[in-house]
């Protein structure tokens, strides 16, 4: 990519396409290009959370109860496909035409399933949403780290947060609405006004910006991620599912031996997938990721026994658990929005250290509550605000970290690493609560089994502590004028 002009005051600017372009080569993003990119995110989110709510419903009328949960592993691997290689070409020829792709596949792959008259065809579409998702968010966020100064880029991540927030309140009641009123196959298709929308208002200033130049890539300097990684990545994840699954049909050996496959397979494929020194865990830019890989698998690893524990242990309604939590998500868009506020001062890495400490203290005051079946449960509504806060600072601030360390040669590539270690984590921390509540909960001492699971998380939070603090200096503050 060419150097971008430093001969002129930052003050000057020239229009291209309507797009006002400043002197070193940032826009000054519209209205309309933030709100598309946030209907894109808000699109894949909404999905995400509202097929959810609606697959029960889909497997039942399919027939597709035994093999359920490929519903859900198909997507993930084609996220993890999708993002890598998405990645991949960001970087060799620019985001406009992966991104063009990602919007074509998550749409076919809606269609698809949405038509869906048998379980294999429905599986297939799955898949490819997740390609195509994976493809168009890791295309957004090279947009983003390339046209956008400091300033702005920390302002749209705040709305890209909220994106992902705001699902979780209007996803599953719309979903439930549709499967009841009309059928499930409608959840499907009621993404895909959103992510027209979001190709209408993203992918014309996209192309004029990229006819101008300001998206060329720098290939001769790009440090790809070779294309088997992903693909042995992907084999890695469905081979754990299948462990899974000959587990729970009572085939322990064969489920040890996909264990086994995997677990190897992963191994392999990993360091390839992260950026240089992950394996050394060096300070800097392999910091970022390990500590983006760590919080988000303990905060989701305690969320997703909070609301059983509040049912089992204070008797509370599901509907009333779930409230209890939902408040998290106003504290982790509380976080997002702060993040870019002009009287939050300091420098990135801070944000991050400060996030991760607050997901660790607010998931700690959530185990409070559950070694303790007496306590009030607005415990655990504070807790989770507070480590909801925590999210909403360290997930916009590693991923803005991460764009202000990566040369642009290696911005498809390390916000792939960003988006792939996080995938991973979740997963690995999702299984470990899931295995200890397994091994516990069948002795019936409730406040033991929870207990255990939520302090199990709170250690996890705090193993990210360390690579938050050798994350280094980040010269930008918030935010940079």
């Amino acid at each position: 990519m060419p150097d971008r002009p430093s001969d002129v005051t930052a003050s000057t600017s020239r229009s291209v396409g309507g797009v006002s372009v400043r002197a070193d080569g940032t826009i000054r993003p519209t209205p309309m290009l933030i709100i598309g990119m946030v209907s894109g995110v808000f699109s894949a989110a909404f999905e995400n959370i509202a097929v959810a709510t609606a697959m029960p419903e889909a497997a039942r009328d399919l027939d597709g109860l035994t093999y359920y949960a490929w519903a859900f592993t198909l997507f993930v691997i084609g996220q993890l496909v999708g993002t890598a290689v998405g990645g991949r070409v960001n970087d060799r020829i620019g985001p406009l035409r992966p991104m063009l792709i990602g919007f074509a596949l998550f749409a076919v792959g809606l269609v698809v399933a949405g038509v869906a008259p048998v379980w294999p065809m429905l599986l297939v579409g799955r898949l490819t949403q997740g390609l195509g998702a994976g493809a168009m968010f890791v295309s957004l966020t090279v947009v983003i780290a390339r046209l956008f100064d400091d300033a702005d880029r920390a302002r749209v991540m705040a709305w890209i947060s909220a994106a992902w927030v705001v699902p979780a309140f209007v996803g599953p009641p719309i979903a439930g609405w549709l499967a009841e009123r009309l059928s499930w196959h409608w959840v499907f298709f009621s993404v895909l006004p959103l992510l027209l929308l979001a190709a209408v208002l993203v992918i014309p200033i996209v192309v004029r910006v990229a006819r101008a130049g300001l998206l060329d890539a720098d290939a001769d300097n790009a440090t790809p991620i070779p294309l088997w990684a992903p693909g042995l990545a992907a084999a890695a994840a469905a081979s754990l599912q299948a462990a899974g699954q000959s587990w729970a049909a009572g085939m322990a050996p064969l489920a040890g031996l996909f264990a086994a496959v995997g677990v190897v397979l992963l191994v392999i494929a990993l360091p390839k997938l992260m950026p240089e020194g992950f394996a050394r865990m060096r300070r800097g830019l392999a910091s970022v990721v390990w500590c983006r890989m760590i919080f988000p698998g303990a905060f989701f690893g305690a969320e997703s026994f909070l609301p059983l524990m509040l049912v089992e242990t204070r008797g509370l309604s599901l509907t009333l658990a779930g409230a209890i939590l939902t408040v998290g998500s106003l504290g982790w868009a509380l976080g997002a929005w702060g993040q870019s506020r002009p009287w939050v001062r300091g420098s990135r890495n801070r944000l991050v250290v400060f996030g991760v400490i607050a997901v660790a203290v607010g998931v700690g005051v959530a185990s409070i509550a559950s070694w303790l079946p007496a306590a009030w449960p607005g415990i655990v509504a504070l807790g989770w605000v507070i480590a909801g806060l925590g999210m909403g600072l360290a997930v916009a601030s590693t991923s803005l970290v991460v764009m202000t360390l990566s040369p642009t040669a290696q911005q498809g590539r390390n916000a792939a690493s960003l988006q792939i270690a996080e995938g991973i984590g979740v997963s690995i921390f999702v299984g470990l609560s899931g295995t200890i509540f397994a091994a516990l909960h069948p002795s019936g001492n409730l406040p033991l089994t929870f207990g255990t699971v939520a302090s199990a998380m709170m250690v996890v939070a705090v193993l990210a502590l360390p690579f938050a603090l050798r994350i280094g200096r980040v010269s930008e503050t918030v935010p940079l004028r």
